[in-house]
């Protein structure tokens, strides 16, 4: 059964998301609507999925970066303002943003780690690999190893004192944790020396939520051009 039905509320206008399934960052989205089982429509941008989305994609947004919600006659970009926007037009049952401002900044802060310390380097051997330059590739994932290594060695010394990215609760900061941790340990993997960062990728990994984003990009994984490896 999906998360996240795909007809709207009688009356109700359907949210549209333009993005990727394979993307990070829409799996961030993703992740958030489907927690809540917020109604809405995914737009694949893919080039061979059906429909062309791209024109109008490109329209309400020039800088031709997604994920992108459209909300009536709302155009609402960046991953976290995406999420932030939900929280407040269309508030589910899971608040991914506390109420609490202390609360809501730590949620802010574990949210920017993830995209800045996390996925940036991931997509920076990405983009090295995709040059096609054998040594651009080795240097990028060289470069990534260094920084995921860093960012490994202080998560797992924040998770002996909590479960869930910012405390006990799943939160906006746990919507970007799972891509991020899910693509950089195919980048460069989580070492057995941290244990509890590897617990809580698999806590991720079996979050209802995220394990529909990751079905939705499961037809996309040649794309990646490390390899993707054969597990998850």
């Amino acid at each position: 059964m999906s998360l996240a039905p795909q007809n709207p509320n009688a009356g109700a206008a359907m949210l549209a998301l333009y993005g990727h399934p394979f993307s990070s960052y829409t799996q961030k989205v993703l992740t958030a609507l489907y927690e809540n089982g917020t109604p809405f429509e995914l737009r694949n941008l893919d080039p061979a999925a059906p429909g062309n989305h791209a024109p109008e994609w490109l329209r309400r947004w020039p800088l031709a970066k997604f994920p992108l919600l459209v909300d009536g006659d709302h155009t609402v970009v960046e991953s976290s303002i995406v999420i932030e926007h939900l929280q407040l037009a269309h508030p589910g049952p899971v608040q991914l943003i506390p109420a609490d401002p202390a609360a809501a900044l730590q949620v802010r802060f574990m949210d920017r780690f993830f995209d800045l310390h996390v996925m940036a380097p991931v997509q920076h051997a990405v983009n090295a690999a995709l040059t096609g330059d054998p040594a651009k590739r080795v240097d990028g994932v060289a470069w990534a190893a260094d920084k995921l290594e860093k960012a490994y060695a202080w998560l797992e010394g924040e998770w002996a004192r909590r479960t869930w990215a910012a405390g006990d609760g799943f939160t906006m900061a746990d919507c970007a944790a799972a891509p991020a941790l899910f693509y950089a340990d195919w980048t460069h993997p989580i070492a057995a020396s941290y244990p509890l960062l590897r617990a809580y990728r698999a806590r991720l990994l079996a979050r209802p939520s995220f394990a529909q984003a990751v079905e939705g990009g499961r037809p996309y994984r040649h794309y990646f051009p490390l390899g993707a490896p054969d597990r998850d």
